[in-house]
């Protein structure tokens, strides 16, 4: 009797049905296990290579890696690459550049079981070691985010069609998760950021003075007003001995975290010098010197340096490449004070002079920085000289303080809905009338 051939081909089918039903149990505990392991972590390293480790397992490779792509990068595709390698004694591979290109291009997955001959990477010089090589694309919203790789199936010739839809569910599932890990990171760093510029800010407004020196016939006051949460411009009043106050305003170059620490050196250099009692135009030369030694030629400062003495009514004072200063007097027009030299830290060694000026009663002396001049309006015209001039003139009989008030107030009213593009900072020194 002929055998049956149903007897033989049923068997056979159910089989093959068992196998794909095995299978797909076994790929269902796989993203089950994996969700699990990464669903709850905010730690992308440890959800990458929670992934890494799972993938090889899953389609028995034996190393694997997961190249996250970074989009902030202008210019060329650059890349934060984490690697897990499955042997120890094995080279870890890493991500070829012409295969993150064609990923990038094509956003689908690339399974290669020669690579040395597969014709879409023609001049492409392979590992030697590297047998077979499969990539999935990690996708947020159509966006390539990441490639996840393994390479090297085990006891195989390469790996299958099977492994290729294995692993791009897993990294289906896996890129949003990665995504969201890596913002989560950003937002942290940028935040603990925050914080540091925040104690940065509250540092320099502790190196400002806190209140006006007090001397006897003389009313002093001064202000700084950061164009970002931390500043390059400082001024400072440092006594001498019991007759003499040093004034000083200086203006560092840039804005930000950068400027605020070289006003920080500036600020501490300056003090130091000041305890030696020199010459203004002496101590700015020292200051020079240090300054120059401490920071390179694209970083400097400009500087205006001056020694009241309360019982001569002398003023003694240096301009190192500063705006100069506007010495108002009753019944004359005002006059700048430039007598000084080059900018701090540009050169070393430079040769400063210095000036003594007289004080009468009713005096004025405003030193300011440029982002007082400089301070422009919707027609890019700026407040320059002249009109600090004028606000000088209208608020002459008022105290220091008040007189600063209206300067800033000028300025920003000249403004109007410009937003301030450079520090603000202002000293007045006004010899009282007798």
């Amino acid at each position: 009797m002929p055998p049956d051939p149903t007897r033989t081909t049923r068997p056979a089918s159910l089989e093959e049905d068992n196998r794909r039903l095995k299978r797909a149990v076994e790929e269902l505990s796989i993203l089950n296990d994996l969700a699990r392991a990464i669903g709850a972590s905010h730690d992308s390293e440890h959800i990458t290579s929670t992934i890494v480790r799972r993938s090889l397992r899953a389609v028995r490779a034996e190393q694997g890696v997961i190249t996250l792509v970074d989009r902030q990068a202008s210019r060329d595709m650059k890349t934060l690459v984490r690697t897990m390698a499955g042997s120890h004694d094995r080279q870890a591979f890493h991500l070829e550049g012409s295969l993150l290109g064609w990923m990038q291009l094509n956003k689908r997955p690339l399974l290669m079981n020669d690579p040395e001959s597969d014709v879409r990477f023609p001049g492409v010089r392979w590992d030697e070691s590297i047998r077979s090589l499969l990539c999935v694309p990690l996708l947020v919203k159509s966006e390539l985010t990441g490639v996840l790789a393994v390479y090297n199936k085990r006891g195989a010739d390469g790996f299958t069609e099977e492994d290729q839809r294995l692993l791009s569910i897993v990294a289906a599932q896996s890129a949003q998760v990665v995504e969201s890990a890596r913002l989560y990171e950003e937002e942290q760093n940028l935040l603990h950021m925050r914080e540091e510029v925040r104690l940065a800010s509250e540092i320099q407004l502790k190196l400002l003075p806190k209140i006006p020196p007090r001397v006897p016939g003389y009313d002093i006051a001064g202000s700084s007003i950061p164009a970002e949460i931390v500043g390059g411009d400082y001024f400072d009043f440092i006594p001498v001995d019991e007759n003499r106050l040093a004034v000083c305003l200086g203006d560092v170059s840039g804005k930000g975290l950068a400027a605020a620490v070289l006003m920080a050196n500036l600020q501490a250099t300056v003090r130091g010098q000041t305890l030696l009692r020199l010459p203004p135009a002496e101590c700015v030369g020292h200051v020079n010197t240090l300054l120059s030694r401490s920071t390179d030629a694209h970083k400097f400062a400009t500087f205006f340096y001056a020694i009241l003495d309360s019982e001569r009514h002398e003023l003694s004072y240096c301009n190192a490449g500063h705006d100069p200063p506007l010495l108002a007097g009753r019944g004359r027009s005002p006059s700048l004070l430039e007598t000084g030299g080059l900018v701090l830290g540009f050169l070393d060694p430079v040769s400063y002079e210095e000036e003594v000026i007289a004080l009468d009663p009713g005096d004025l002396l405003v030193v300011y920085s440029d982002g007082i001049t400089d301070a422009t309006d919707d027609r890019d015209v700026p407040f320059g000289t002249e009109r600090l001039s004028e606000a000088l003139d209208r608020g002459r009989g008022e105290t220091a303080a008040a007189l600063i008030e209206r300067i800033v107030s000028a300025v920003r009213e000249h403004a109007g809905p410009q937003p301030q593009s450079d520090d603000m900072t202002l000293v007045v020194l006004k010899r009282e009338e007798t």
